[in-house]
């Protein structure tokens, strides 16, 4: 479903991803929790967006980390599943490349449109 949703991504960002590393967790840390200040999570970015590169500044590897325990709780059925994740990784791209919510809506428009 990962994949599933990565292949979705349009070319102009997909392109750009880098290094970025997409890791599987079953749960949330209580860490991870405290860090966003959430009572639950789907998934989680860590590094520096890339609005937020210097010029003199070396990348720092950046992760995303989907939580397969909550995404299956509240996800019931495949197809919202699918739908969960594809959410997930696009808001999670999203914080990496600093984009707002608006722009991630007309995102995931663009990804539903047949090809």
């Amino acid at each position: 479903m990962v994949v599933d949703a990565l292949e979705r991504l349009p070319a102009e960002f997909a392109g750009r991803l880098g290094s970025v590393a997409i890791v599987i967790e079953e749960e949330p840390t209580a860490e991870q929790l405290a860090s966003v200040g959430a009572g639950g999570l789907f998934g989680l970015y860590q590094g520096v967006p890339r609005t937020a590169y210097g010029a003199d500044q070396a990348a720092v590897p950046s992760k995303i980390t989907l939580f397969r325990g909550p995404l299956l709780r509240v996800h019931r059925t495949p197809e919202a599943l699918l739908a969960g994740v594809t959410d997930t990784v696009y808001h999670e791209i999203a914080h990496h490349f600093g984009i707002s919510d608006a722009r991630l809506h007309e995102l995931r428009q663009a990804a539903a449109r047949p090809r």
